[in-house]
């Protein structure tokens, strides 16, 4: 079972790189295991990463490993102790999320995708240093109902209950950003969904994806 985590949380931080959703040393990726997780280490880019090199981390704070934890690795613990529902997380400054962050904004319900991330805004936390508990309290207050939030000043965070579904909702964050900066630069506001075509947007997510169809 860890060893299988260890395999997937590098491929999936090497996925990032290649999908330029990260870069160097920036960003940090968890996966819940045991009673703790297992977090990319502090400091080292994905391209070095090798599966000896992933920290394990008891919800206590206690470290096992040849390095130190991600400095982001307390957000990554409070957020698994928070909502049991999610086993995964994934923060990236990916470029288009990271610059909305230092605008310190809201994505709002101007397209209906933002319904998959949980709610009719991803919300951007307030600021603090990276790596400080400050940090987490405020993600924590920003992901509320979310599946992804973004960092002020820093850059984003997405959760899902794998791996893969916390890369959907990355590269979704991500897409949803770099539209959004594009209406920005018309110098025109976004039209928004009202609340009835948003909450039909939020209905059916509940049952998107794939599906078996029924014999005929």
């Amino acid at each position: 079972m860890e060893q299988q985590l260890r395999t997937a949380l590098v491929v999936m931080a090497k996925q990032l790189g290649k999908l330029g959703l990260n870069h160097g040393t920036a960003g940090n990726l968890s996966v819940r295991c045991h009673d703790g997780m297992l977090i990319t280490p502090s400091g080292m880019s994905s391209d070095d990463l090798g599966e000896d090199d992933l920290v394990w981390v008891r919800m206590s704070g206690e470290q096992r490993g040849r390095w130190r934890a991600s400095s982001e690795w307390r957000f990554h613990r409070d957020i698994l102790l928070a909502r049991p529902e999610f086993n995964a997380i994934i923060h990236t400054h990916a470029v288009a999320a990271s610059t909305l962050a230092c605008l310190r904004r809201d994505i709002p319900a101007f397209h209906y995708m933002v319904a998959l991330l949980g709610g009719d805004n991803i919300r951007c936390a307030d600021y603090a240093t990276f790596g400080t508990q400050a940090l987490s309290d405020h993600a924590l207050t920003a992901l509320r109902d979310r599946r992804a939030c973004l960092l002020a000043n820093h850059g984003m965070i997405a959760a899902g209950r794998t791996l893969e579904e916390a890369l959907k909702y990355t590269v979704e964050v991500e897409n949803l950003s770099e539209i959004y900066l594009r209406i920005l630069k018309t110098g025109l506001p976004p039209i928004l969904l009202t609340r009835a075509e948003f909450a039909a947007a939020q209905a059916k997510f509940v049952a998107y994806g794939q599906v078996q169809a029924a014999d005929v």
